[in-house]
């Protein structure tokens, strides 16, 4: 199968590094859909945002007033807010259309974020917080969270709480793992996750399609998607790349729901070919 050159990009850079550039990534996942997009452009917008915000800087600067720098400028100078009217407009996802309208939803605002605080020497990583991603500085001596959908509000574990609460409108008790940094992978599949669904509410099986093979591009090894990319190719009428897609997922010895509903598929197949 020849893949489209973003996805050539997308698949090189991936195989460079364990830790690729988040940025250019997720651009090369939204060139997919906007083919003229220069991944150059946007990648100099946020080196130039960066130069902004450290001129802004004291010249000793702690962390705090790191954090205090980098919230006044992206929403206060620039204006960058969460979509709340519009969450599923799947341009929220696309790293382009958040740096060009100032909108975006938490995940896509984060990388934002997170890609101008490591040009200031500042890391901060994506923490997997549950329905609502959230980050974080890198430094062990920070513990503190940052909610870049809501104007870069600082939290401690309380206001995490609060915020679970918010999104699922229920309290839920905090565990662990809520708090776990993702690596770039992990990252990217949350990304892209989010996006597949966008389509698949909206019924756009074929973009929902290329979002999938992006999944396994980005993890070969997630063979939930496999299975879920075998069933869009049966959707669509690919039946051969369907088989050979649900048979891999088979041999993989998933659950015996997940087995019964495959060899479903394939005998609807084979009855019709």
């Amino acid at each position: 199968m020849k893949f489209p050159v973003p996805r050539q990009q997308l698949y090189h850079l991936l195989r460079q590094s364990s830790e690729p550039d988040l940025a250019a990534a997720a651009l090369y996942i939204a060139q997919e859909e906007y083919p003229s997009l220069d991944v150059a452009e946007y990648l100099n917008a946020l080196d130039t945002m960066a130069m902004e915000v450290e001129e802004q800087l004291p010249s000793d600067p702690y962390p705090l007033k790191v954090l205090q720098t980098l919230n006044r400028y992206l929403y206060e100078d620039l204006g960058f807010i969460g979509n709340t009217q519009h969450y599923y407009d799947p341009r929220n996802s696309f790293l382009n259309d958040v740096l060009e309208r100032r909108l975006g939803i938490p995940i896509t605002l984060s990388l934002v974020y997170m890609e101008i605080a490591r040009r200031l020497n500042f890391p901060m990583v994506g923490i997997n917080f549950p329905g609502h991603f959230l980050i974080r500085p890198s430094r062990d001596d920070m513990n503190i969270y940052v909610d870049p959908f809501y104007q870069g509000e600082l939290l401690f574990e309380q206001d995490c709480c609060d915020r679970i609460t918010q999104v699922f409108g229920h309290p839920m008790e905090l565990r662990p793992e809520f708090f776990s940094v993702v690596n770039s992978q992990q990252f990217l599949i949350r990304l892209l996750t989010n996006l597949k669904q966008i389509y698949l509410n909206d019924n756009q099986l074929e973009k929902c399609l290329n979002i999938s093979e992006q999944i396994l591009l980005v993890d070969p090894k997630c063979y939930g998607e496999l299975r879920d990319r075998g069933i869009l190719y049966y959707h669509v009428g690919r039946w051969s790349e369907a088989r050979q897609d649900l048979e891999d997922f088979l041999a993989q010895n998933p659950s015996p729901e997940h087995i019964s509903l495959v060899n479903k598929l394939l005998d609807q197949m084979n009855d019709l070919s």
